[in-house]
């Protein structure tokens, strides 16, 4: 069936309070979504963000952002007073014509203190479902709270910097641990608790109006994260528990030292060894979360860049293998109807694209990259009438610029072969984006997603994330006046028109 979406972060919900979150709001996006003839929502991770603030560094690969839980709900629970919560200092920055942009720094201070009054006038405990959460979210829930809560004792510091006997995990220390940080380890079960009733609650919505959520997992964890500490045997490290290969990609034409994520890698034989159980229960949680799931970097299954801990840059790195169908066989033993898009992008190879055709999976293809010079052939994948529909087409991603943002920025004879493959008729940057628009629903693709931005015509300022910068990225909120009804139904026709209704 040909369907389409938007991509739309949560924390670019509209609402109260500084941040999007599972509000209301939420819930008028997602009869939004149901207007405009969308059967779609693709998020970005829904992970506990730190330094940074990107959902693709998260502190756990399982746990939940608190910044995403819904004040107004604590409210209606007793747990917080509505003079508390407006008292709080939660103001976003306001950008007229874009929306606001999030202030991390006072949802960290603000939001974290309401959470804690929260939890102090809670009985969760005494609650049958609290307890059969934590039951059944054991394997992993103990291990990030005590983790947050020894980081929190720490200052925030990195894991990298705990005493010896806390970062290795010495048995009688970590009980020790259990025991000192007994409350503080309570409050993150509690956030947890609370974050799991909230999307539940959301998802429920989304499927009674017919709304699949598309989630979005990174390939890789973070160094700094729970999941490293505790399973430090599903990574390349040496004996002493420290890094020795780092995740990266190699120099390109884009960048000539290539890109330093520093990310672990994974030792892809200890997790053959016990059939990928770690990976089963991560995809495991996120089929509770999600109805599909985007595997960012999929090319890293079938080999990943390599660089030594301690490079400055990704020149000297090399390509290794990695667990190729292996994997994803040991996935759909254990869940036959697992949803899964491939996030392809880059350079691809041969291998790569065998492992996608071996999957069965949809790959991803992205109008903007069709159109750049730098990329003579690559480009060509891009293009639609190279597509078959098994594939999800997009204007841009999370990464990318907004197409209005692109259109300032890329060389005049990009721009002209832009208008001549598109037929755009005017110099009205709104011409080019809707055409563009028009072209992804009208291709052979099954599912078509664009990035609420594209719809509104937003440029640069309204962009994500941009790779290998700090600072901005990850903080544009929607203005609410914009999601109208005017907007709606000029999707819905499109979407009609091209049948993906």
């Amino acid at each position: 069936m040909r369907r389409s979406g938007i991509l739309f972060p949560i924390f670019s919900l509209p609402g109260k309070y500084g941040i999007g979150c599972f509000s209301e709001n939420a819930r008028r996006f997602i009869d939004f979504l149901e207007e405009a003839g969308q059967s779609c929502w693709q998020i970005l991770p829904i992970g506990p963000t730190g330094y940074g603030d990107s959902p693709y560094q998260a502190f756990s690969t399982f746990a939940g952002n608190p910044y995403f839980i819904d004040l107004e709900a604590l409210i209606g629970k007793g747990l917080l007073t509505r003079e508390e919560c407006d008292a709080a200092d939660l103001a976003d920055e306001t950008v007229p014509g874009i929306g606001s942009r999030i202030d991390y720094g006072k949802q960290y201070l603000s939001r974290t203190d309401l959470l804690r009054r929260a939890f102090s006038r809670s009985r969760h405990y005494e609650e049958s479902s609290y307890r059969e959460f934590c039951t059944q979210n054991e394997y992993w829930l103990t291990d990030y709270a005590m983790f947050m809560a020894i980081k929190n004792a720490h200052g925030g510091a990195s894991l990298h910097t705990w005493e010896e006997p806390i970062r290795r995990r010495d048995p009688e220390t970590i009980e020790q641990c259990k025991e000192k940080y007994a409350e503080e380890i309570g409050f993150y079960r509690f956030i947890q608790y609370e974050f799991m009733l909230q999307w539940k609650q959301l998802r429920e919505y989304a499927r009674s109006k017919g709304i699949r959520i598309i989630g979005d997992i990174p390939i890789y964890v973070s160094d700094d994260s729970a999941d490293f500490w505790a399973h430090p045997d599903l990574f390349q490290v040496d004996e002493r528990g420290n890094i020795r290969k780092i995740a990266g990609v190699p120099p390109d034409g884009f960048s000539a030292d290539g890109q330093l994520w520093g990310n672990p890698l994974y030792e892809w034989e200890n997790h053959a060894k016990d059939g990928y159980d770690w990976w089963i229960r991560r995809i495991g949680k996120c089929r509770e979360l999600y109805d599909v799931i985007r595997l960012d970097h999929f090319r890293g299954f079938d080999e990943c860049f390599t660089i030594d801990a301690g490079e400055t840059t990704a020149a000297n790195g090399t390509w290794q293998k990695g667990p190729g169908m292996k994997l994803f066989s040991a996935l759909h033993e254990q869940f036959p109807d697992l949803k899964i898009i491939a996030e392809d992008l880059g350079y691809v190879t041969d291998t790569v694209r065998a492992l996608v055709r071996d999957t069965g999976y949809p790959n991803m293809k992205v109008l903007e990259f069709a159109f750049d010079s730098r990329d003579s052939t690559g480009r060509l994948e891009y293009l639609p009438y190279s597509y078959n529909r098994n594939c999800v087409v997009y204007t841009g991603t999370h990464d990318n610029e907004t197409l209005a943002g692109w259109l300032k920025s890329i060389l005049p004879e990009e721009k002209q072969e832009v208008r001549a493959y598109f037929d755009v008729m005017s110099d009205d940057p709104k011409e080019y984006v809707r055409k563009m628009i028009k072209a992804a629903h009208a291709c052979v693709a099954d599912l078509c997603i664009i990035p609420l931005q594209d719809y509104l015509a937003l440029d640069n300022r309204a962009r994500i994330n941009h790779p290998s910068t700090f600072g901005n990225n990850w903080t544009w909120r929607v203005d609410p006046a914009m999601l109208s009804g005017e907007l709606a139904r000029e999707i819905r026709e499109m979407t009609r028109l091209y049948g993906r209704q």
